[in-house]
């Protein structure tokens, strides 16, 4: 989740440079110490949720789902809390009584993962009518806030990115709404902006290394480069999955094609063959270090390593996803514990896209890791109003058939996967 990192980054970099020119005026003046973090009672984590609280909580759910385990009603009735009277949802709200207004932030990437997540979770909640419907308002939101080239923006009104294109298209597919069918006030489909970062497979894109890739947006020239967070989720939307999907059958080697035609499986699956080169390198994905880091080198990035192994066993890559697989078993588990909810999370979503028991990812219990992060789980409901799960899961039914529109559609296989 390399964006969503980068905007807490900038963000603590905004109040560091701050506190350093009013240290700068009044040296003498002692600095305080920050006031500790209270957690609300239901969330997920113990760090700052200012900026991920809604998104570790919607990641947790879906995950957690995954293995059959309905999450505490505390802490859906937490996540209901943070939703505004529109539908929409900020990253993080302090104070969910306050009605939200003009100077609240709304955040698409948080709101399309609270849609998956209510959606996931509805049936066997306290007030399954209730939660289902905050997951329909979710999605109609998101709707209204398309760009006229059919894509969407971290925060409505900027110019579209794959990431939260990618993310607002598996919501949709998770509520049963035909992503290709919604269309902007230009006419256009969220293909039609998810197609514009994909790169060629030949040309001087060859030569950068981006051939098949997606990018986050154009740079300041137009130009696109190659971005393994955006390629990564944008896969998963080009075959129109969601962030819990299973790798697909037959297994097939992704190959980068050209076609005539730009159509939404192939660029997914030029996407595919872009990360299984990236992985045939090295297991693991990389990031540059911090600005202003005293470390130099290239960093291992676990949470991009993790949605390639999602995005390539959706496309039918398992096996160029293995040694990815095998590297995070052998070396995340210090990385989720610090990282939290959402770190855990992504962990049980590429353990279930490889058919690896969570519960024995390397030395790692994923399962009781990440609930231990939140509320006790419920315990397991055997009544026959359960018997809607099943074995991706235990989604509601609606969510299974929501994924099967998306089928219909044309658009591939099956949004596994979203960013961060």
């Amino acid at each position: 989740m390399s964006v969503r990192r980068a905007a807490a980054a900038l963000a603590a970099g905004a109040v560091l440079s701050t506190t350093a020119a009013g240290v700068a005026a009044a040296a003498t003046a002692p600095t305080p110490s920050p006031a500790p973090v209270k957690i609300p009672a239901g969330l997920y984590g113990t760090g700052d949720p200012t900026y991920d609280g809604v998104w570790r909580q919607s990641l947790a759910f879906l995950a957690q789902r995954t293995s059959g385990i309905q999450p505490a009603d505390q802490a859906v009735t937490w996540l209901l809390g943070q939703q505004c009277a529109d539908g929409a949802f900020a990253s993080y709200r302090a104070e969910p009584a306050k009605p939200c207004d003009a100077k609240t932030v709304l955040d698409t990437n948080a709101t399309a993962a609270a849609v998956q997540a209510l959606g996931a979770v509805a049936r066997q909640s306290a007030d399954p009518a209730k939660t289902a419907q905050a997951a329909k308002d979710g999605a109609a939101w998101l709707k209204s806030v398309q760009n006229k080239d059919g894509g969407w923006s971290y925060n409505p009104g900027a110019p579209s990115d794959a990431n939260s294109t990618s993310l607002v298209i598996g919501s949709f597919a998770a509520s049963g709404v035909r992503p290709a069918e919604v269309r902007s006030a230009a006419g256009r489909t969220p293909y039609d902006a998810l197609l514009t970062f994909a790169l060629p497979c030949t040309g001087g894109t060859v030569k950068d290394g981006g051939a098949g890739a997606f990018a986050y947006q154009p740079d300041k020239t137009g130009k696109l480069l190659a971005n393994a967070d955006a390629t990564a989720a944008a896969t998963l939307a080009g075959l129109g999955k969601g962030i819990t999907a299973r790798g697909a059958a037959p297994e097939q080697h992704p190959v980068c094609t050209d076609a005539a035609r730009p159509a939404p499986d192939r660029a997914a699956r030029n996407g595919a063959a872009w990360l299984a080169a990236q992985l045939g390198k090295n297991p693991h994905l990389s990031t540059p270090p911090l600005p202003g880091a005293a470390e130099t080198a290239e960093l291992p990035d676990y949470g991009n390593t993790a949605d390639a192994v999602v995005a390539l066993a959706a496309a039918g890559a398992k096996k160029e996803a293995t040694g990815a697989l095998a590297w995070l078993e052998k070396n995340s588990a210090p990385w989720a514990k610090t990282n939290g909810p959402a770190a855990y999370a992504q962990l049980v979503f590429a353990a279930h896209a490889m058919d690896t028991d969570p519960r024995s990812f390397g030395t790692t219990d994923l399962i009781e890791q990440l609930n231990a992060t939140g509320p006790a789980p419920k315990a397991p409901d055997n009544s026959e109003a359960s018997a809607g799960a099943d074995d991706e899961g235990g989604f509601d039914v609606w969510w299974i058939i929501g994924i099967g529109m998306v089928v219909g559609v044309g658009i591939g296989f099956l949004l596994s996967g979203r960013k961060k």
